[in-house]
């Protein structure tokens, strides 16, 4: 069943007419933001600059845009080019009782959250969960990082960066251009106009007010839940029809793919960060399941015959040269 968030967040997105009610609540959000983010410009809140370069990777809306395989494929870009890249991130949906978090091959999932160990398995780089950025920033310089990676971290103005990346979805695009409640974004749109670049995740089908390079996110394997194994996109490692769980921001865009693979399939959409149960997962067929790699680091151990799909990032070269160009200068 769809919550009350998800139901709004579609209603930002298709510009229902109703919210703008929500209009005053706007006007007071954007205000507050922007004293707060005055607040880090006048010095009055501290800014910790890392000795290091800082790279940051986020959005100005609510819901998924692709931003985690795109983390993960600049992680090993930059491995690749002789860095030592670090990961940050806040960890939404984990809880610990001891930050900085780093990542080790045991820490359960229900302290890193899904997308700290989804990103930790693909890319073999340290990654830190801190809701306090630079604290966690100090704990990957220990570690022997000398760039540093922050996922979903536009907004936590604490942390010093040198370059920033926001990633927009091309189909939902920045909805109806408000600031929350009344709309999707968590900025003014003016926002795209300071940062380094503007990833367009898909085919772009509203316009935005920025200039943006294009990325896509690439189907590469099949993975089983089971021995942890890949498998080869075609043929299709098991029989359809299949149940499709996706438990992310824009779970329609995980059934496109489906399709495009030939995949026959029953849908069943959940929450962003949902945590999963056996009951999740239990149908009264023998069907096999697929879901997500976000979703599959959270359920491995509660199912049988499952599978994820791998995806990566494949930003336009224009985008790679242009990155190579700034990092060289950084």
């Amino acid at each position: 069943m769809t919550s009350l968030a998800e139901r709004w967040l579609e209603a930002a997105y298709s510009g229902e007419r109703w919210l703008m009610a929500l209009r005053p609540l706007e006007v007071l959000y954007r205000g507050v933001m922007r004293r707060r983010t005055q607040a880090y410009v006048d010095g009055r809140r501290a800014v910790w600059r890392a000795p290091v370069p800082v790279v940051v990777v986020g959005n100005i809306t609510l819901g998924g845009t692709g931003k985690s395989p795109l983390v993960a494929w600049l992680a090993r870009h930059l491995g690749e080019a002789g860095w030592t890249p670090g990961i940050l991130s806040r960890g939404y949906g984990g809880r610990s009782e001891r930050y900085p978090l780093y990542l080790e091959a045991d820490t359960p999932v229900t302290e890193s959250g899904d997308e700290p160990r989804m990103l930790a398995d693909q890319t073999d780089c340290p990654v830190v969960v801190d809701p306090d950025r630079p604290r966690g920033g100090r704990r990957l310089l220990e570690a022997g990082c000398d760039i540093l990676i922050s996922d979903d971290g536009l907004q936590h103005l604490a942390l010093g960066r040198d370059l920033e990346i926001v990633v927009v979805d091309g189909h939902r695009g920045l909805g109806n251009g408000h600031c929350l409640p009344a709309g999707p974004l968590r900025e003014p749109v003016e926002r795209l106009d300071t940062v380094d670049a503007v990833m367009i995740n898909g085919r772009l089908c509203r316009d935005i007010p920025a200039c943006g390079h294009a990325m896509r996110l690439t189907p590469v394997a099949w993975r089983s839940l089971g021995d942890g194994r890949q498998r080869a996109l075609s043929p299709l490692p098991f029989d359809g029809p299949v149940h499709a769980l996706a438990g992310i921001g824009r779970p329609a865009r995980f059934f496109e793919t489906l399709r495009e693979l030939g995949v026959e399939f029953e849908a069943h959409a959940f929450d962003d960060h949902h945590h999963f149960t056996a009951a999740d997962l239990t149908f009264d067929d023998d069907r096999p399941v697929v879901m997500t790699a976000k979703d599959a680091v959270k359920c491995r151990d509660l199912t049988g015959t499952a599978w994820s799909l791998d995806v990566e990032a494949a930003p336009e070269p224009a985008f790679v040269d242009w990155l190579d160009a700034r990092l060289a200068m950084l």
